[in-house]
């Protein structure tokens, strides 16, 4: 029996092991790219519509947990358990610079402005570089409680980060001498975390729990309680009526945002879910799983169901 509407995947294969990070950027006239991180230490791009293969950024000595697009998606980012962080020429493949670290790098994003990078992971150290100084180096370094999981820039000044032992922290990177301007902790540690621009939300995947904060306010909004332990979360970003989340059943789940009831389930990976993310039009949304895989949901693209299909789903 369906447990949701028919809802084919785009499935795109080419990673060899677990795929754990996936993003996507609006890049114009020229469509909507994504690129994915994965511990083959390959991260690849793709047309985030149709999941067509692109090119993949070769270099890494170890697992890449981390990869994101500038603004504009001339570069690509990379955070890797071979302590380091890189910056990639989208066009033509090519390693621009190298940022060595002490630990495995777990996250990496550009700031609003592409001037800067910052990256998070074991060391417990968020970092800063400036990325238009003749050498990169990091211009500011502050320290975590616990190994940082997922960090973000909420503004050309703030960044928000969650760490391993449920602790989630807003700091200024301008004036930071003082503490972090705001912190508290979950229960549980802190797998995934979206910032939401246009909805002036941030995302939060603890435990089996999905939390909604208000970016300005940093207020808790809302929190959804799910029978799965969640590994991944993003809320649809143009309307904010739905979200998806995924993590260890192997379904990835969409869930009506204000009565909290799950709106579709759906079946295709086969192994645990990673990483979810929506396309900026909020019109599909990517999954990434230890089964190598990155599937496109879209439920504008439904067919007729035949007794083949029924058993797939």
């Amino acid at each position: 029996m369906l447990t949701s509407p028919p809802c084919y995947p785009v499935v795109c294969p080419g990673h060899s092991r677990p795929v754990v990070d996936v993003r996507f950027c609006d890049a114009g006239e020229d469509g909507v790219l994504m690129v994915s991180g994965c511990h083959d230490k390959l991260p690849m791009l793709r047309w985030g519509d149709n999941g067509d293969w692109i090119g993949t950024f070769d270099g890494h000595k170890g697992a890449v947990w981390s990869s994101c697009l500038n603004s504009d998606a001339s570069k690509v980012a990379t955070g890797s358990g071979d302590f380091s962080a890189r910056i990639w020429d989208a066009v033509t493949g090519l390693m621009l610079f190298e940022m060595e670290h002490n630990h495995i790098v777990k996250t990496v994003e550009f700031s609003k402005n592409d001037k800067y990078l910052l990256t998070g992971g074991h060391e417990k150290i968020l970092r800063i570089f400036d990325l238009g100084s003749a050498k990169i180096i990091p211009v500011t370094s502050i320290t975590a409680p616990a190994s940082i999981r997922k960090a973000s820039w909420l503004s050309d000044s703030l960044v928000i980060c969650g760490c391993d032992d449920g602790s989630v922290q807003i700091w200024d990177v301008t004036d930071h001498s003082e503490g972090p301007k705001k912190e508290w902790t979950l229960k549980h540690a802190v797998k995934d975390l979206e910032f939401c621009e246009k909805l002036a939300t941030v995302t939060v995947a603890s435990g089996n729990s999905v939390y909604f904060y208000d970016s300005a306010s940093l207020e808790l909004k809302k929190k959804v309680d799910l029978s799965i332990k969640v590994e991944g979360a993003s809320l649809n970003p143009v309307n904010s009526k739905e979200f998806v989340a995924g993590g260890n059943d192997l379904w990835v789940h969409v869930v009506d945002y204000e009565s909290e009831q799950e709106l579709h389930c759906h079946k295709g990976h086969h192994g645990p879910i990673f990483c979810l993310r929506y396309a900026p039009d909020g019109n599909s949304y990517a999954s990434g799983s230890e089964d190598g895989t990155i599937r496109i949901w879209s439920h504008t693209n439904k067919e007729v169901v035949t007794e083949e299909l029924l058993e797939l789903q």
